[in-house]
């Protein structure tokens, strides 16, 4: 295993701090507003805080395992949250084979083409070969009640689950000049603007929040939350341009189309779980919901920005 670069020990070294000082924070609003464990809010904050413990020891042994280590966190995530997705969906025994398919076959192919950079095929073996496996096998069962239907939630599930997940351990493959061996970084800035964008939309909504935008969908989601939020993660994603082959502007308009794609992302994400009569797609993390519910942002913008850094930096 080759080293890590060094720009990321760096950057995982300023999450554990920001971490810590996180830590201290919840341990002593715990302490003063919630010796006996009754407030809601702080309860929740620590929990999340937890969490992100986990998730970040977690992201950053994947990111200095290389190539292996990223594609299997990835594919793992693919499959708790394919998992969660398809316990929503309507299924019928005639789909178990379809389904084992999916998990599988589907699944293990993808992210080995994505393990050895075969382009030419993980772009489109789930959109094109998988699109028409499903209802092949699916028909070949002979049950047609809500055949459409139940098809199309699958093919759905592995779009939204895999493939556009994928795309983030695909960001190793690309050819970028002058930038070779420190592809992991790229992963590290998409993660960090998501999630960023996440808490401080939260945040700026909590302290200016008035005009909602789409109150059925996501209640807490503002305008001033989202403008606060967007404009805060592309001083983020600027500030973390030295870790990149672009430029401060050019991280921060990448950071502004990821913030919007995965502000988009969590509003269809927020649409299935209204439809499914659900409030989070699973409850694996503590204060966080289940894996969707993570990675509902970078589901939406993990492919632009991949396609987005593959035609305008990489050489192949």
């Amino acid at each position: 295993m080759t080293a890590p670069p060094p720009n990321l020990v760096i950057v995982l070294s300023g999450l554990l701090v920001i971490l810590i000082v996180a830590s201290g924070v919840g341990y002593g609003l715990q302490r003063k507003l919630s010796p006996d464990g009754t407030n809601a809010v702080i309860e929740n904050l620590n929990d999340r805080i937890r969490a992100w413990w986990v998730m970040v020891v977690l992201m950053g042994l994947a990111l200095i395992g290389g190539k292996t280590g990223v594609t299997l966190l990835f594919a793992f995530c693919s499959f708790a949250a394919l998992r969660e997705f398809i316990t929503l969906i309507n299924t019928r025994r005639a789909d178990h084979w379809a389904l084992a398919a999916a998990f599988f076959i589907v699944l293990p192919v993808q992210y080995y083409l994505i393990w050895i950079d075969w382009y030419g095929l993980y772009s489109i073996f789930i959109p094109v070969y998988a699109f028409l496996l499903m209802p092949i096998v699916a028909a070949l069962r002979g049950d047609t009640d809500r055949f459409l239907v139940r098809i199309a939630e699958v093919q759905w599930a592995l779009m939204i689950c895999v493939f556009c997940v994928s795309h983030v351990p695909a960001l190793l493959s690309l050819d970028i000049a002058d930038y070779h061996g420190r592809n992991v970084l790229l992963i590290a800035f998409l993660v960090i603007v998501v999630q960023a964008s996440d808490v401080l939309q939260y945040v700026w909504g909590k302290l200016l929040g008035r005009t909602k935008i789409a109150p059925k969908l996501s209640p807490s989601k503002t305008v001033e939350g989202f403008v606060g939020g967007a404009l805060s993660a592309m001083a983020v994603g600027a500030g973390l341009s030295w870790i990149t082959p672009f430029t401060p502007l050019q991280a921060a308009l990448l950071s502004f189309v990821i913030v919007l794609m995965g502000f988009f992302g969590g509003l269809v994400m927020s649409a299935i779980k209204r439809d499914r009569g659900v409030k989070d797609w699973g409850h694996l993390i503590a204060g966080h919901g289940g894996f969707i519910d993570r990675l509902d942002s970078v589901i939406f913008s993990a492919p632009i920005f991949f396609h987005l850094v593959r035609y305008g930096w990489s050489a192949t």
